[in-house]
């Protein structure tokens, strides 16, 4: 679906971004020209994520995630284009464009909802059946009642090759879309669809708007894998979600507890503890960080009290080491897991597990003290150089005063020399930060940043550097095309993306038609949206003069040049003889 500019006109004056991103992440310098915020893509302490108010537009020059309103829900919420506008018109109270024309894409999702929506349906009423008996004697061990069995909306899968894709089939779904979705795959030797979950207790994902996106599915004998998981599809991408956070976001007082699985997550909602979420079994993520950061101020790891566990939590801590949350570590004394602790010593024992939770530090000291015996000399050693790793992290004095009194008294040792190898430490560590601060400075005035997401521009820093300013001058003075234009074409630039730009602006220009995201981003991949947005706000930095103009065009003539300049090197010996005798007429 393709809408007109007078419809993205009105949707974009009836959306203000600002308001609209501060929904999801804190913004700082609130009504000033370029507001700042932690950039809610990726994980960071210094905003680098900005709001450009007079464009309605926004960048972060951390991540190089960057566009308009429109833009930023699609990325924020993994929508597409249409169901993004659609997202933002019932924020506005505007209808939806009609169109007989649908969005190919739009509708593969609407059917994807659909099909998952009716799966789900299927497996829940496939639970009750004489052949689920095994699934129902799983869920009793479990002592899960049949309100929380509901809520949760679990399920069974036959055990039968085709039980779903007959059912699915026989609702009006085709059997490409039944692959397409995961809900079936194809035989390789005979070609035939088979359902992808069978005999398996079923686990329904859900969106933060409920709807059903994926499925995981265990196991109830003794069969590999033990889960088996909806791959990606045009709902789902594994890495983005966070189980039961649907539910979580409403009564989480901006606190979430990280379980390992579907099933700590379930018991601990039954026990009371609805703020408990879970990384669908996929190794943590920055999407799944920046997601949870969205909802929670304060994050509590309850990974199971095992080696593998213990490792996933420091795994976890160390991805986590930059976000903008307070962590705390749970120790799941009593029981190998928080379902396990909650059906031996019920909830009062997970409630004082939770008020006795660590925070990272103390956790990483307890990791560290464990692995030494502080009875001897190089025990004590070891601990306190881990300790002083630990204590180069903070950057609050007073806290790291409190650890280092600490670690002295658990190694009966004196403060001064700790403090004196910390301070070295965080010395280095200062150092070595405005070493590579330096050359992120120099690169990006050599035109090399890794923000923008031109692929060429460290091949070509310099042409890319005047396309750049010739491009985002265009934006600021769409006139300077019609004035400069004999002395510059497509022809002219070096880069291909730049090049690609320069001809849609052209054009735009030639129909007098905006180069703004509300009329551009519905044509643009994510990245272009992003690099468009990288000029936009590049365009608020330049002088935007004809002379600035004029002299990037001359640099990016000469560097055109430069490139089509033969190479002496790969000539003939009779080629290389006439160029120099070229050159010499020259002269």
């Amino acid at each position: 679906m393709r809408f007109s500019d007078d419809f993205l006109t009105e949707l974009r004056a009836r959306t203000d971004i600002e308001e609209l991103v501060g929904r999801y992440t804190e913004i700082r310098g609130r009504g000033s020209r370029n507001p700042t915020a932690l950039c809610p893509f990726h994980t960071e302490k210094t905003p680098s994520f900005t709001i450009y108010r007079d464009t309605q537009s926004y960048y972060c020059f951390g991540c190089g995630n960057g566009g308009d309103a429109i833009t930023f829900v699609k990325n924020i919420e993994h929508l597409d284009y249409v169901e993004a506008v659609r997202f933002l018109c019932e924020r506005a109270g505007m209808a939806m464009p009609t169109d007989p024309v649908d969005d190919e894409y739009a509708r593969l999702r609407r059917r994807c909802y659909e099909a998952n929506r009716a799966a789900a349906r299927f497996f829940h009423a496939q639970l009750r059946t004489d052949a689920a008996a095994a699934a129902r004697a799983y869920l009793e061990k479990r002592q899960l009642k049949p309100e929380t069995v509901t809520h949760f909306g679990l399920g069974y899968a036959p055990d039968d090759w085709t039980a779903l894709t007959r059912h699915l089939k026989e609702t009006g779904f085709r059997e490409d879309e039944l692959f397409a979705f995961d809900l079936a795959r194809r035989s390789a030797k005979t070609g035939r669809a088979y359902d992808t979950f069978r005999n398996r207790l079923i686990f329904p994902v859900m969106d933060l708007r409920g709807n059903v996106v994926a499925f995981g599915a265990r196991v109830l004998d003794d069969s590999k894998p033990k889960y088996l998981n909806t791959g990606d599809t045009a709902v789902y991408k594994k890495g983005q979600g966070i189980y039961a956070l649907n539910f979580a976001k409403n009564n989480a007082g901006r606190k979430l507890i990280l379980c390992e699985g579907y099933m700590d997550v379930i018991a601990m909602h039954q026990a009371g503890f609805t703020n408990a979420v879970a990384s669908l079994g996929t190794a943590f993520t920055t999407e799944q960080i920046s997601l949870l950061s969205r909802y929670c101020d304060e994050l509590y790891l309850s990974f199971d009290a095992d080696e593998a566990g213990q490792k996933a939590t420091q795994r976890a801590l160390r991805m986590l080491a930059n976000a903008p949350m307070k962590l705390r570590v749970l120790e799941l004394t009593g029981g190998k897991d928080a379902d396990e602790i909650i059906k031996t010593d019920g909830k009062e024992k997970m409630v004082q597990i939770i008020q006795n939770a660590k925070n990272d530090t103390e956790f990483a000291l307890s990791c560290a003290a464990a692995k030494y015996d502080l009875n001897t000399d190089d025990g004590k050693l070891g601990f306190i150089n881990e300790a002083v790793t630990v204590f180069t992290d903070i950057p609050n004095d007073v806290e790291r005063e409190v650890y280092i009194s600490r670690v002295a008294e658990m190694t009966g040792t004196a403060k001064a020399p700790i403090e004196t190898q910390v301070k070295k430490a965080r010395r280095r560590r200062g150092w070595q930060e405005a070493q590579r601060a330096f050359e992120q400075d120099a690169a990006a005035a050599a035109g090399e940043s890794g923000v923008s997401p031109n692929p060429e521009r460290r091949k070509y820093p310099r042409a890319c550097v005047a396309e750049e300013t010739i491009l985002a001058s265009l934006i600021k003075n769409p006139d300077f095309l019609r004035r400069f234009g004999s002395k510059i074409s497509a022809d002219s630039f070096v880069t291909s993306l730049n090049r690609t730009f320069f001809t849609d602006f052209a054009r735009r220009i030639e129909e007098n038609r905006n180069i703004d995201f509300s009329m551009f981003a519905q044509d643009a991949e994510n990245t272009q949206a992003s690099y468009l947005s990288y000029l936009t706000a590049l365009s608020t930095r330049i002088a935007g003069s004809p002379t600035e103009f004029e002299e990037c065009i001359a640099t990016l003539l000469s560097e055109k040049l430069k490139l089509s300049a033969p190479d002496p090197g790969q000539m003939s010996d009779e080629d290389l003889k006439k160029y120099f005798q070229d050159k010499g007429k020259e002269r």
